[in-house]
C-alpha cells in the first residue's frame, strides 16, 4: 500500500459574501509556472460560484481573487455553479462544472484561452426525465436497481415549476484527444459512464437517444469493493501515464453515521479508456483528520483536482464539504500498486 501524506488544509472560507459558508472541490491545472485552482465557493443559502487562487508549487498560495471567476447567470444554474474540473484540449481550457437550478444538477462547460476569460457553452449532458431514461435503456440492458433508488426523484414530473430531470454530474474531460476523439466521464448514479465524440456539436438529442439505447456499453466503472458499495463517481481528470490513464475517483459507502466519501484509484486503458484495467481494492485515502471528519457534511474526502510535481501526485480535495485540503503520494508507488491489482 503506497503511503499517502495528508498535507493539511490549504484553503478555508473567508468573510467575503460569495465564500462565507465554505470552499471545496477545486479544479487544478499546472501551466508550468503556476498551479491554478478553481474552487467551489459557497455563500449563505447554499448558492455556489467558482473562486480562484494561484499557487507557486503545489502548496504555496501566491494570489487569491476576492470575487468569483464564474458565477450563475442562466436559469439552468440559478442556484449555483459547483464542483469544477479543468483540462487543456487543443490549446483551449475546458472547465466543466455542475449547474444547479434548485431542482436539477447537470454537467455544464465553459472554455477559456487564458484562464481568465471564460465562455459558457451551456449544459452538455442529456436533459431527460427518469421515465425517458427507463424507456431508452430498457431494450438493451437490465439497469442496476440502484438507478431507480437514486434517480426516480419520487416520480415527480415537476417541482417548483421546473421539469424534473435525471441528475448527471461529475462531468470530466480527458486532457487531450485520444486517437482523434475527445472523451469525457459523467455520472448518473450509481456508476461512471463515458462518452467519445469528435466535436461538441455531436451532442444532439439524437446522439443521446442512441447512447442510452446502448447504455450497458457506456458504463466504464461500477462499484466493486466495500468502501464504494453505495455508489462511485468521477474525481480528478485522468492523468496519462505509461501504465494507463490514472483515475482518482470517489467511492461512497453508507454507515450508521451516514455516507462516507473516500478517494480511490484506478487505471483505464490508454487507447480505449472505456476499458478499466486496474483498481485498488481499498481507498487511497479516507476521512481521518478532524477537518475531514467534521464539517458542513461529515466524513468527506472528495477529490477533484490533481497535478504531478517531481514524481509526486498532489491531490486537491474537498474536506467535509467546507474547506480544501491536499494529499500527496508517490506516483511510481501508486502505479506499482495498481499493477498488482490488475483486473
Amino acid at each position: 500500500m503506497p503511503e499517502v501524506k495528508k498535507e493539511g488544509v490549504l484553503l478555508v472560507k473567508t468573510t467575503l459574501a460569495f465564500e462565507d459558508e465554505g470552499v471545496l472541490n477545486p479544479a487544478a491545472i499546472d501551466d508550468g509556472e503556476f498551479i491554478h485552482l478553481f474552487y467551489r465557493a459557497v455563500s449563505k443559502g447554499n448558492y455556489s460560484s467558482i473562486g480562484y487562487c494561484k499557487l507557486k508549487g503545489p502548496l504555496v498560495i501566491k494570489q487569491r481573487r476576492n470575487t468569483p471567476v464564474i458565477a450563475p447567470e442562466y436559469a439552468y444554474e440559478s442556484h449555483g455553479v459547483e464542483d469544477p474540473r479543468i483540462v487543456l484540449i487543443d490549446d483551449l481550457y475546458y472547465l466543466t462544472y455542475t449547474a444547479y437550478d434548485g431542482v436539477n444538477a447537470l454537467g455544464a462547460l465553459a472554455v477559456s484561452a487564458d484562464l481568465i476569460h471564460f465562455e459558457k457553452k451551456g449544459l452538455i449532458v442529456p436533459q431527460i426525465s427518469y421515465a425517458t431514461f427507463c424507456s431508452l435503456t430498457a431494450p438493451t440492458c437490465q439497469v442496476n436497481e440502484k438507478y431507480l433508488r437514486y434517480n426516480e426523484n419520487g416520480r415527480l414530473a415537476e417541482k417548483n415549476g421546473i421539469t424534473v430531470l435525471i441528475w448527471d454530474k461529475n462531468l470530466i474531460f480527458f486532457p487531450g484527444r485520444i486517437n482523434g476523439k475527445m472523451y469525457f466521464l459523467h455520472r448518473i448514479k450509481p456508476d461512471i459512464q463515458i462518452v467519445s465524440i469528435s466535436e461538441l456539436s455531436e451532442l444532439t438529442p439524437d446522439f443521446w437517444i442512441n447512447y442510452f439505447s446502448h447504455f450497458d456499453e457506456q458504463i466504464v466503472m461500477t462499484a466493486k469493493y466495500d468502501h464504494e458499495v453505495s455508489y462511485i463517481g468521477g474525481g480528478c481528470p485522468p492523468i496519462k501515464t505509461d501504465a494507463g490513464w490514472l483515475l482518482i475517483y470517489h467511492g461512497v459507502h453508507d454507515t450508521i453515521d451516514g455516507y462516507v466519501y473516500t478517494a480511490c484509484a484506478a487505471l483505464l486503458d490508454l487507447d480505449n479508456p472505456a476499458k478499466e484495467i486496474a483498481r485498488l481494492p481499498y481507498p487511497l485515502f479516507e476521512p481521518e483528520q478532524q477537518w475531514e471528519v467534521v464539517g458542513e457534511v461529515n466524513n468527506v474526502c472528495f477529490p477533484t483536482g490533481a497535478i504531478v510535481h517531481d514524481d509526486t501526485l498532489y491531490i486537491y480535495y474537498g474536506a467535509a464539504d467546507e474547506q480544501i485540503a491536499c494529499a500527496s503520494v508517490s506516483i511510481e508507488l501508486l502505479l506499482g500498486e495498481l499493477f498488482i491489482n490488475r483486473l
